[in-house]
């Protein structure tokens, strides 16, 4: 239809041009042309689709097409070319190679906020081209009938925001919803439940049929998932798990956040009462052990990983923290810095002391990623009595056919809490490969076997009397992997059937991994208090595949609780610390 309409116009234009010559006149075709209908390219359109006198572009009265919608003309950017992807605004032809490129590595765009990842476009380009794209699947037309228009916005591919899931600071990223609708619609939701269409939107205050017109290609309908005890959950429309692209990077220059995205997002944290380190009256202090899964100071560095890292310390009055697969040395002092300095806002609004953390890192690599070797370190709060005694690199002299030693070494540290001293011994052990991931190969190997406690560590269960054993064992407490620990009468805290392990797609985990061992004479003054972390674990700033809103760790800390005879804490002013100057410190400490 629009092709004939073109044709026709186009035709009259002609016989226009041949009268109005003779008499010195011209008439302009770029009305018409802007349509682009039968061109089979993109022509830019007018940011409010509802308004074809915006800007500079006016309509002759002759050529009034207002009653075709807009988003006929709307790019498919699943099946653009990179010439039609050079008629958006802003999109030379590096960026769009880079958007073909891209496209092809994800199998194709799932909403067309997944557009700002590809570097060169970013939040800002984004808010200016959104409105002249849309998605849909790779094998189909970017063209739609207006009779079909409707029935896409239900289909698997999205554009837009999801109005059941949309905060009011996202809302009001929406052009033409305002703070007082933006807040109604999310009252209207708490009240009545999801909604069911973009046609229950007119059901709130404010809003009429007139608005909903403007909006309606903005947003769209899905039901939220099932709710999870993340505080932070990702943003809407994001339900599947897609694998993370290995290139990407938190530090990366490309990397713009999407608009509605964690700039507009208000970190939510767990309310808690004012730490006191007590238990029926008794001073007591909490151990706690970490995987922080492949930390590098480009991961510290995310404000995200941050925050959740040290609030998650500071509500939990955790004050000595094992943590395990770190990439770089320097990665643990980017959390020590920011517990100290407090640069985040959270931190800066969190009401009692922060304390004076310290940190140390092993000299050698403790462990193995996917990203290369890995390093154990610690972290403690140096002004609740806690000091570090010395620490070492406990390794197995066991070595295989290529020179490598067959078990993981040991982190060992040495720590003075109160009056009596305690030794930690911090585990990295990875698990078992899966059938697919270790190619059908036979796990009897020395692979296999790294997954085993080295027998070293029998002579430190014997030689030490208060001992701790924490960290990621790789396997369930059951595990016969584990029965030097039993045969030494070590406890473990957490049960198999409680997980460790978190994903935003598994919120409550599928496996047992984590855990902290206790010795028969720690158990005697264990508070009893021990638990699984998973409040306050996710952040808007943490990627989660593509999207955000993810886990810093799919790790949750775990702490337990013992009592000791610290010196009583020195009250100072909320939320400030005393600098730790590092040239005071031990080699070792960092």
């Amino acid at each position: 239809m629009s092709n004939i309409i073109f044709n026709e116009c186009c035709r009259v234009t002609a016989v226009f041009q041949n009268v109005l010559s003779g008499a010195g006149l011209c008439l302009s075709t770029a009305p018409i042309l802007a349509m682009g209908g039968s061109l089979g390219c993109h022509r830019s359109i007018p940011k409010d689709p509802t308004d074809f006198s915006c800007g500079k572009r006016k309509f002759s009265a002759a050529c009034n097409f207002s009653h075709i919608l807009v988003n006929q003309e709307r790019l498919n950017i699943n099946i653009a070319t990179e010439e039609e992807l050079m008629t958006l605004p802003g999109v030379n032809r590096t960026v769009a190679r880079n958007i073909v490129q891209y496209r092809d590595c994800i199998g194709g765009f799932k909403k067309v906020e997944d557009l700002a990842l590809v570097s060169g476009v970013g939040a800002t380009k984004l808010e200016v081209i959104k409105l002249e794209i849309c998605v849909s699947s790779r094998t189909s037309s970017s063209q739609h009938s207006p009779s079909s228009l409707r029935k896409d916005l239900d289909s698997q591919f999205y554009t837009g925001m999801n109005i059941n899931t949309a905060t009011p600071a996202q809302l009001m990223s929406i052009r033409g919803i305002t703070e007082r609708i933006a807040k109604n619609v999310v009252s209207y939701r708490a009240e009545h439940g999801p909604f069911k269409s973009i046609e229950d939107l007119v059901k709130v205050k404010h809003i009429n049929s007139s608005l909903l017109d403007k909006i309606r290609f903005q947003v769209f309908v899905e039901r939220s998932r099932a709710p999870s005890t993340n505080t932070n959950a990702g943003l809407p429309g994001t339900t599947k798990c897609h694998p993370s692209p290995s290139s990407f990077s938190l530090g990366s220059d490309d990397l713009d956040l999407p608009p509605g995205g964690p700039t507009q997002i208000v970190s939510v944290r767990p309310k808690v009462d004012r730490p006191l380190g007590l238990r029926d009256g008794k001073s007591v202090v909490r151990v706690a052990t970490w995987s922080l899964q492949g930390c590098s100071c480009d991961k510290a560095n995310n404000p995200g990983v941050r925050e959740v890292v040290c609030m998650t310390l500071l509500e939990n009055d955790i004050k000595l923290l094992a943590v395990q697969d770190l990439l770089e040395h320097e990665a643990i002092d980017k959390f020590c810095a920011e517990l100290n300095q407090g640069t985040l806002a959270s931190l800066q609004k969190w009401k009692w002391p922060r304390g004076l953390w310290k940190s140390v890192v092993s000299e050698k690599p403790t462990g193995h990623s996917s990203k290369g070797v890995s390093y154990s370190g610690f972290l403690w709060d140096s002004s609740s009595g806690i000091d570090l005694k010395d620490a070492l690199v406990l390794e197995s002299p066991a070595v295989n056919g290529n020179g490598s030693h067959v078990h993981h070494p040991l982190y060992v540290a040495h720590f003075l809490i109160g009056s009596f001293e305690l030794t930690v011994v911090n585990v990295h052990m990875q698990a078992p490969a899966s059938p697919e991931q270790s190619g059908g190969k036979n796990q009897n190997s020395d692979e296999a076997k790294c997954q085993r406690l080295p027998p070293s560590i029998q002579g430190t269960l014997k030689g030490e009397k208060d001992l701790l054993v924490l960290g990621n064992f790789g396997c369930s407490p059951q595990s016969s992997e584990l029965d030097t620990l039993r045969k030494e009468k070590f406890c473990a805290l957490i049960p198999s059937t409680q997980f460790t392990n978190i994903t935003t797609c598994s919120p409550q985990g599928t496996r047992c991994v984590d855990n902290i061992w206790v010795s028969r004479s720690l158990q005697k003054i264990y508070s009893g208090h021990c638990m699984v972390v998973r409040e306050g674990l996710t952040n808007p700033w943490i990627p989660d595949n593509w999207s955000w809103g993810g886990v810093a760790s799919d790790h949750c800390p775990v702490f337990a609780e013992f009592y000791a005879d610290l010196p009583p804490k020195e009250l100072s002013r909320p939320g400030m610390a005393v600098v730790d100057r590092g040239d005071i410190l031990p080699k070792h400490e960092r």
